[in-house]
């Protein structure tokens, strides 16, 4: 699995612009605000500290970037990136005293090690080359960085696996469909989640696009996301 390829960027510009006024709305709704936590815990498994630099791509409309500024302080600077300006204009809206700039994870235009954490949540599987997203991501770390990868996976317990395929087959796009009026979109989302490379077989992935010191992983909510953590050597 670990030669997953992406989609064409040109058509998850155009989904992601087409849902971006609802795509926070959207979010709430369909992880019952969980997908909050699950951002919390990825700052927590950054070891970011108060005054660290902080690049997180496919930022959309910025939760994660917000959560990161928290944790770095005034003293600290966070750069949130996405390649949809439609979801950066919301970001910026958000928070203004961030930094966000439309750029693409596969070209990123920072110096070598400019960063003490990148970041990535629920994006990496929407890049046409994920790892050429992850050596980016580590490309502008630091030795000792840290890349951190938060994607949805597959649940690995039967019963509950069951449960959720039943919910994201035909519960989740439907419901998309009704906040943002765009059923198509959350249809793509539900399939590629299901395919995209998890677990092991993404670790390996992150592996072979780096010279990671070590790449880590955990479940979150019984496998419906995971959370990565590549340190860079």
């Amino acid at each position: 699995m670990t030669n997953y390829t992406g989609p064409d960027p040109a058509n998850i510009r155009s989904m992601f612009a087409s849902i971006a006024t609802r795509y926070d709305r959207a979010n709430t709704v369909l992880s019952a605000g969980v997908h909050h936590l699950w951002r919390r815990k990825a700052v927590r498994r950054s070891e970011a500290k108060e005054g660290d630099a902080i690049l997180d791509c496919a930022t959309g409309t910025g939760d994660l970037a917000i959560a990161f500024a928290k944790q770095v302080g005034a003293r600290g600077r966070v750069v949130g990136t996405d390649f949809v300006p439609e979801m950066l204009t919301l970001a910026r809206a958000k928070a203004p005293s961030i930094t966000f700039e439309v750029a693409d994870v596969t070209q990123l235009p920072y110096a070598d090690a400019s960063f003490d954490v990148a970041s990535i949540s629920f994006g990496i599987r929407n890049v046409g080359d994920p790892r050429k997203g992850i050596a980016e991501m580590a490309r502008v770390v630091r030795p000792g960085g840290r890349v951190i990868v938060l994607e949805f996976g597959q649940p690995q317990n039967r019963l509950f696996a069951a449960l959720y395929d039943i919910y994201s087959r035909r519960i989740l796009p439907r419901l998309g469909g009704l906040v943002t009026g765009q059923r198509d979109a959350y249809a793509y989302l539900e399939r590629s989640a299901g395919r995209f490379p998890c677990g092991d077989d993404f670790a390996a992935l992150m592996r072979d696009a780096a010279d990671f010191a070590s790449v880590t992983y955990e479940p979150l909510t019984f496998g419906i996301a995971y959370l990565y953590k590549g340190i860079k050597r």
